[in-house]
């Protein structure tokens, strides 16, 4: 916003620590936000909820300073709140933890942590150790085990997001966090140590808007909940007394069936992947499992138990240092991902960002990069027209929310981000494919559409590995269940065994009482 932007007008409700009114903001083609509002109490936690597209990162965004709105008012503690860099707003007293991790990847975590804010003596240089004993109270006092030495490049995506919420929480000043599915990349045991310092931050003067499709989650941690739909405020309610059902409703304009379980894959199926005594030089340990025609097999496991270890080492993005993997029946060898794919093996990333987007270039391009050479290219020339055609058939079947797919794919929201890398497997017509974290930071209403299209997928006689952080996922779509821990298979459950408890009883096994033998064909 300039200087010639809009101002505050009046005095407002003094028990609000944060108030948004009248917000509108837009991008080429699409009105992101339209007369949007939020009121944020003093000493409360407010949810804020939307499908994907409803224009949630995009407030925060302006909030924030990275953005400029185009009309509207913002107050902070019953005065207007006028910032233009993040730098201006969390000298204001806001810090926010993008959903998208916003760390310099060769820095260390104490180099990111206080990056612009370096200890310094004498006025000119830094004071490193300072720096990492700051770094190391900081995490202590958060009850975080991460090295502040360690680079971050070097972390998982757990361990960076962590990372993210140190960072925020280290601004003394801070009235108001802001956290944009603070808690996508994390278990549940990780999730309840956030809730824990997300109480030990809320006073009479601090509050937190805390974004999140996970409703259970917002049940928990939420005393107030506001719907945005379309760039449009919807409704506010209290928590307490609130059904999540009401929630869903207001947010999608429709009813969605959360209670459905797969059925078993029936016994006569072929077995497509077969994955034998596989080890990795850093975690895996005599990793088995077999995956069949038409099956949903979930990965299940706490952070650290090699579920993505397992993708990875399969299709050649990590060395394997014994094992065997058969591929209907015949023994590959697969050194690369390029390799996987050629064999009709699609891999979805658990970090898109970094690994799984070309932010620069268009949607269409995105969703067929993959298949360029093998279904439109001739030569040296790549057939425009049918990569346009493709790409707009995946957007259709998909529902991917962009004005065109000559969009820049940078431009999408994060959940539109990731069915396009979904669409890139389905143009490649792979036989197999695993999905690491298929709906991290997608809405309620996107999932079901995932489901129905992996469902969809499965019945077409597609074989789907699909690793969730989410035990609710991981039940409502899986045919069978590996469970992991410490880098080993601990057990393998029916969709008829496979419970929460029982997941978690052998999710947290420890290495000397991990199964020898776990039950590879359990519930065929």
């Amino acid at each position: 916003m300039t200087a010639s932007g809009p101002v505050a007008t009046g005095v407002h409700d003094p028990d609000l620590l944060l108030q948004v009114e009248g917000v509108e903001k837009s991008f080429p083609g699409v009105k992101a936000l339209e007369g949007m509002r939020l009121d944020l109490r003093k000493g409360e936690v407010l949810g804020l909820v939307g499908e994907n597209g409803a224009g949630k990162s995009t407030l925060m965004k302006l909030l924030t300073g990275i953005y400029s709105r185009e009309a509207g008012e913002f107050w902070l503690n019953g005065e207007p709140l006028d910032v233009h860099t993040p730098k201006e707003a969390q000298e204001a007293g806001l810090s926010i933890i993008h959903q998208e991790l916003n760390l310099v990847p060769h820095l260390s975590v104490a180099e990111n942590i206080w990056l612009g804010r370096e200890p310094v003596s004498g006025g000119f240089f830094t004071r490193p150790g300072e720096q990492v004993r700051r770094t190391r109270e900081l995490l202590a006092g958060l009850g975080m085990v991460i090295d502040p030495r360690a680079v971050v490049s070097t972390l998982s995506v757990a361990q960076q997001q962590m990372v993210e919420i140190a960072k925020a929480l280290s601004f003394e000043a801070t009235k108001v966090l802001i956290m944009d599915e603070p808690t996508a990349a994390l278990n549940d045991a990780e999730v309840a140590k956030l809730h824990d310092l997300i109480r030990r931050f809320i006073t009479p003067q601090t509050g937190v808007v805390y974004i999140s499709h996970r409703m259970a989650e917002l049940k928990r941690i939420a005393d107030q909940i506001t719907v945005i739909r379309d760039g449009h405020y919807i409704d506010t309610m209290p928590m307490a007394g609130t059904t999540m059902d009401e929630v869903i409703s207001r947010m999608v304009g429709r009813a969605i069936n959360t209670e459905a379980r797969p059925e078993n894959v029936r016994d006569d199926r072929p077995m497509v992947l077969s994955v034998s005594n596989l080890s990795t030089k850093a975690l895996l340990k005599d990793v088995s499992f077999d995956l069949y025609r038409g099956e949903v097999l979930g990965f299940a496991g706490l952070m650290g138990a090699g579920r993505t270890e397992v993708a990875r080492a399969i299709v050649g993005a990590d060395p394997i240092t014994s094992g065997q993997i058969l591929l209907n029946s015949n023994p590959v060898t697969i050194h690369s991902p390029a390799r996987a794919a050629a064999l009709g093996i699609g891999y979805l990333s658990e970090d898109r960002k970094r690994l799984g987007l070309m932010l620069s270039l268009s949607v269409a391009h995105n969703i067929t990069v993959s298949s360029l050479e093998t279904r439109f290219s001739s030569g040296s020339f790549v057939n425009d027209k049918a990569v346009r055609e493709a790409a707009e058939a995946s957007r259709k079947l998909l529902n991917i929310k962009t004005p065109s797919v000559n969009q820049l794919v940078k431009y999408l929201s994060g959940g539109n981000q990731q069915k396009a890398i979904i669409a890139r497997w389905l143009v490649k017509d792979c036989d197999v494919l695993i999905f690491d974290e298929p709906t991290r930071g997608i809405d309620v209403g996107a999932k079901e559409e995932i489901y129905q299209l992996l469902n969809r997928l499965a019945a077409e006689g597609k074989s789907i590995v699909m690793i969730s952080s989410e035990l609710p996922e991981i039940l409502r779509m899986s045919h069978r269940v590996v469970v992991m821990a410490e880098g080993r298979v601990t057990g393998v459950l029916s969709a008829e065994e496979a419970n929460q408890e029982s997941i978690m009883r052998l999710a947290t096994h420890r290495e000397e009482t991990v199964l020898a033998d776990p039950v590879q064909k359990a519930g065929r």
